[in-house]
């Protein structure tokens, strides 16, 4: 919450000034700010300031010529507008307001994407030193692949001005409750974390209210893409789990660990728990976490179990999504549709919602959705076990193409949330295509840092190698520093090389049984196929993004030593 006080002075007359006091108060009121407003005219000043009040504030706005210049806001940040402007889009001159205010203003943040690796620390990372070089007291809670690190306490959240959540996925916000929130997307805080805090400060509404999203942060990341992604993050786990221990079964038990006969060995057991434990529960949880981010807890149910359904009629990994999406909306309509007594209200979270939106998606499922996206996705699979030649090359050059369009972003995450859906059918060659692909754009820069270091400054060099480490772990979003300062140069090089270690993959039939991991699974036996030729790809698709990025980048004029 942000003190300001306001001078109205001039204008057309009596009206439009006490017009415009209203709008600001009532803007103010949305935004949580407290503010008091001194009306100067011919009839003399209504509700003037007192000197202890001015000196409580945070920033000063002049509205009207005759306002302007006023000494007792001598030494305070001002901001100055006119009668119109104030009356047209009150909000937006105290927007501009509070980012002109002075710094020490205490934020609480939470980051999140949906794999809990590389987006969620660096717009972390961001936003801390955003918060230090505008003079605030930031504290950031990152919500990683293995809970929150650094959580953030009552006590610091009760003292924020302000909470910034920067997530791609759902964050749990029961705990910022009578807090002013701010949503937006987690690359929103890594391309400019100062213009992120101010638009929080000045934007930011009570929680309950609308939720306003950073500029730039598309409602996507607030809709249907967040949802999705949040099934996601809560899916890779059980992937990660599952495949892991299959590849063991079969390092144990060779190509005979699925037989009948090795059901009680080691291999066999080791096979149980992955194939039909870990990836039997990856496709309902996918489609119960959609429906979570959807709905909140009531929307759990519905759409893990339709998501199960989806995995018992054939529908897998497809049906899963459209079981979550369905039973979170269906749950949501219930929850805002139904109106019960003051007395009956807690029936609906426990009983009402889970059993009605249940009962909605799983007949859905059965009897409509089921049968024909299991026949699409079993012409889909039987089409993809078939892909040879000029077929696998193809896909294989768009799924790598994709994974380094936007590094991270929604192109990247559904070119890898196809692959990862296709475990649950054994389909592996595209989760070895999006995985090379993802590895060759930062590995293929770090190589030209070292080859073309005329090209690189020296800050770019010497971060080549961090940049190869990230690659190396399958974390693309270590090529977005290289690709924010030279997009139109760095994009295409990227992209050209992960399509050639993408095809190069699918050409050569390479299976990967995990979702993630780099460099450091392969060796993990019977985990990849064609081990060799897949490190054929990886090396081929960073020469080739290390070549033209030598080509297309100009030498500095002045190399930097």
């Amino acid at each position: 919450m942000s003190a300001i006080v306001v001078v109205i002075a001039g204008g057309r007359g009596a009206v439009s000034r006490r017009l415009a006091a209203e709008a600001l108060r009532r803007a103010a009121r949305d935004a949580g700010h407290d503010i008091a407003i001194e009306i100067r005219g011919g009839d003399g000043v209504r509700e003037p300031l007192g000197a202890d009040r001015i000196a409580a504030a945070a920033v000063a706005i002049e509205i009207g010529a005759e306002a302007a210049g006023d000494p007792r806001f001598a030494g305070m940040r001002r901001c100055d507008a006119t009668i119109d402007e104030a009356l047209a889009d009150a909000a937006a001159v105290l927007r501009r307001a509070v980012a002109a205010a002075p710094g020490g203003r205490k934020i609480v943040a939470v980051t999140s994407c949906p794999t809990g690796i590389a987006h969620t620390f660096m717009a972390a990372e961001a936003l801390l030193r955003a918060g230090r070089a505008l003079g605030h007291e930031i504290r950031v809670e990152t919500q990683g692949s293995v809970g929150a690190g650094t959580p953030l306490t009552e006590a610091e959240i009760a003292a924020a001005d302000v909470v910034l959540i920067a997530a791609d996925r759902q964050v749990a916000e029961a705990r910022f409750g009578g807090k002013r929130v701010f949503h937006s997307g987690t690359r929103a805080a890594i391309n400019d974390g100062e213009a992120l805090i101010a638009r929080a400060l000045g934007d930011a509404a009570p929680q309950g209210g609308a939720a306003p999203v950073a500029a730039g942060a598309g409602r996507a990341r607030t809709g249907p893409y967040r949802h999705l992604m949040t099934g996601v993050s809560f899916m890779i786990p059980f992937v990660t789990a599952g495949g892991l221990l299959i590849a063991l079964a079969f390092a144990f038990g060779g190509i005979h660990a699925t037989d009948a006969a090795a059901a009680r060995s080691f291999a066999g057991a080791l096979f149980e728990i992955g194939a039909q434990s870990a990836f039997t529960l990856f496709v309902p949880v996918l489609g119960g976490y959609i429906a979570y981010s959807i709905a909140d807890r009531p929307g759990l149910a519905p759409g893990m179990i339709g998501g199960l359904l989806a995995s018992l009629t054939g529908a897998g990994f497809l049906g899963a999504i459209l079981a979550g999406f369905i039973g979170g909306y269906a749950t949501r309509w219930l929850n805002e549709t139904l109106r019960l007594p003051r007395g009956l209200q807690g029936l609906k979270p426990v009983l009402l919602l889970p059993v009605l939106g249940t009962l909605f998606t799983g007949l859905l499922m059965v009897y409509v959705i089921g049968r024909p996206v299991a026949e699409l996705l079993h012409l889909m699979t039987h089409v993809l076990r078939s892909m040879q030649g000029s077929g696998a090359l193809a896909l294989g050059l768009l799924l790598g193409a994709m994974m380094a369009f936007d590094m991270g972003g929604p192109v990247n995450k559904a070119a890898y949330t196809f692959a990862v859906g296709l475990l649950s059918a054994r389909v592996y060659t595209p989760m070895a295509a999006v995985m090379a692909a993802g590895m060759t754009p930062p590995l293929g820069i770090a190589l030209a840092t070292r080859l073309f270091a005329s090209r690189f400054t020296t800050l770019e060099r010497e971060s080549g190698l961090p940049t190869a480490v990230l690659g190396l772990s399958f974390i693309t979003e270590g090529a977005i520093p290289y690709a924010a300062e030279d997009p139109f140069r760095v994009i295409p090089c990227t992209m050209t090389g992960s399509a050639v270690a993408g095809a190069i993959s699918m050409v050569a039939d390479v299976k990967l049984r995990l979702p993630h991991g780099g460099i450091f699974v392969l060796p993990i036996p019977n985990a990849v196929t064609h081990l060799g030729l897949y490190v054929v790809a990886i090396i081929a698709g960073s020469v080739v993004t290390a070549g033209m990025l030598g080509l297309v980048k100009a030498r500095l004029a002045a190399p930097e030593r």
